[in-house]
């Protein structure tokens, strides 16, 4: 891990302060809030957590919270302000696309995470393998999009996603009652991109 580069390190303290990716992750929220029955026994983890913007709104309706990021940068700036959070968190540094963690949740959280991560079955075998029975995914992401989302596309696998052959990864790993739904829409001067919303179940 440590002579991994941090694609994130020069974005980490800024990354809080663009208010549509505020308006994103508390949209997401939202939507996760009102298709998922939380409870303030359970314990997330929040996969690719960044600097806690997803977390941040999901807090008040659960007991735990673990951050789970690649990025030090990012955690360091999630660690700064998890005071704020009003549920305990836990801070990991971990890359799930090379290794494994092993803990079970009552469900796994994330928002504008996969697209960087380039196996995705294998990814959402980790994920399933990683929950408790009857745990859920809510998992955010792009719409297929024409590579225009990034203006630097370093790290980025994919261009977006098919909902239909998300779906089939989800269900093969053994996933079920898998839904989408529009999270969010994300304004940008050349076009609009919309973000998913998929939720499921072990």
């Amino acid at each position: 891990m440590d002579n991994k580069e941090d694609l994130f390190a020069h974005k980490s303290k800024s990354w809080d302060m663009n208010s549509k990716r505020v308006q994103n992750a508390k949209g997401i929220a939202e939507l996760i809030v009102k298709n998922i029955k939380l409870d303030k026994s359970m314990e997330l983890m929040d996969f690719g957590a960044g600097t806690g913007l997803l977390s941040y709104f999901i807090a008040p309706y659960v007991k735990k919270i673990v951050a789970v990021d690649n990025s030090p940068s990012m955690l360091g700036e999630f660690k700064a302000k998890c005071n704020e959070f009003v549920c305990e968190t836990e801070i990991i540094e971990k890359d799930l696309s090379i290794e494994t963690l092993d803990r079970k949740f009552d469900g796994i959280i994330s928002s504008m995470t996969i697209h960087h991560l380039e196996d995705i079955i294998a990814l959402f075998t980790k994920l399933y393998d990683m929950l408790e029975k009857g745990g859920f995914i809510a998992i955010a992401d792009l719409d297929t999009e024409d590579g225009s989302f990034h203006s630097d596309n370093t790290g980025v696998h994919h261009h977006g996603f098919d909902r239909e052959a998300l779906q089939l990864i989800a269900e093969e790993v053994g996933f079920k009652d898998v839904k989408f739904d529009l999270a969010s829409t994300i304004e940008k001067p050349h076009r609009t991109f919309t973000v998913f919303l998929l939720t499921a179940v072990k």
